[in-house]
């Protein structure tokens, strides 16, 4: 594909960089930058519904490591633009990424949950024109199970009149996911909402992203074709960790399994008490098992060394 430049804000807030990339159709999709562009790149992808700031504090902890982490809004999802003719296909999603790894000056290491990370998958495995010295899959493989991604999609169709109060979104992230620990500050809360002229509360997303976000079902995988993935999955030449929520209701041991069978030099970790939102679950751990991947030769040293941080170890 065709390579295109970035456009990138200067300005700096409590030494977090605003960028803005250009994705497919010209749409303007907007990231934030932890750190400088000169060191090792990990560009961080979050989950449908998600926004960016899903990552801030693994991103936070990254460039404390030395590392550039690169936390991007999705099309229609926080920041980024929303599509006009609502197009948030799989097609779209895809050709995104692809013009953002492009706008990078080096390869980057990419971390992606659930949709993140299944477009990640896509994308690489369908050209491998694309540079990338890595990829962390979090909670996905091509075989979900059905009733965790129906799940996931009726509590985003629950909500589509707002909410009152930051109150309400509380009690609802609390009953969607009742045994993460939740913070007596809410203030986090307010960075996935927007105030409509109402007054209401309503996620940060566009709401025609679920005309793509299809319920699964026995003849429909939804919005991400199983075979395709497959296919693309034995494509993945980079080394590749795949990270599991114990709880997960997503993706399940033996769909990890069969990613392993398809992805044969990929590593594998289950983190104990999360689900499948993994990273906000367990962030600590997260964080430090995707830092020991890409701190580990044996696991993506020939790829990229061993990380910035090889003297320390």
């Amino acid at each position: 594909m065709t390579c295109s430049r970035t456009r990138q804000t200067d300005q700096f807030t409590s030494s977090v960089t605003p960028t803005e990339y250009v994705g497919a159709g010209g749409l303007i999709l907007r990231a934030s930058r932890f750190g400088e562009l000169t060191a090792p790149i990990v560009l961080l992808l979050h989950g449908g519904g998600q926004t960016r700031y899903a990552w801030n504090h693994t991103a936070q902890a990254l460039s404390e490591m030395g590392y550039c982490a690169i936390t991007l809004d999705a099309r229609g999802h926080g920041e980024s633009d929303w599509c006009a003719q609502g197009d948030y296909s799989t097609e779209s999603l895809v050709a995104d990424l692809g013009a953002v790894i492009c706008a990078l000056p080096t390869a980057p290491v990419i971390v992606g949950a659930s949709m993140g990370g299944l477009t990640a998958m896509l994308a690489l495995g369908e050209d491998d024109s694309l540079p990338c010295s890595a990829l962390v899959l979090v909670d996905v493989a091509p075989r979900l199970e059905q009733q965790g991604v129906r799940r996931i999609i009726e509590f985003m169709c629950r909500h589509h009149d707002g909410f009152d109060d930051i109150q309400q979104v509380r009690d609802a992230v609390a009953a969607y996911n009742p045994h993460r620990a939740h913070a007596n500050d809410l203030s986090g809360l307010h960075k996935n909402l927007r105030r409509h002229n109402d007054g209401r509360l309503y996620w940060h997303w566009d709401p025609a992203f679920l005309d793509h976000a299809r319920l699964p079902s026995e003849t429909d995988d939804g919005m991400f074709e199983r075979i395709r993935l497959e296919s693309a999955a034995r494509k993945l030449s980079m080394p590749v960790l795949l990270i599991r929520g114990h709880q997960s209701d997503v993706l399940s041991d033996q769909g990890a399994r069969e990613l392993l069978d398809l992805v044969p030099h990929a590593h594998y970790e289950v983190l104990d008490q999360a689900g499948h939102m993994v990273a906000g679950d367990r962030n600590t751990i997260f964080t430090e098992a995707v830092l020991n991947f890409l701190h580990n030769p044996s696991c993506i040293g020939d790829a990229w060394g061993a990380g910035p941080l090889t003297e320390t170890e």
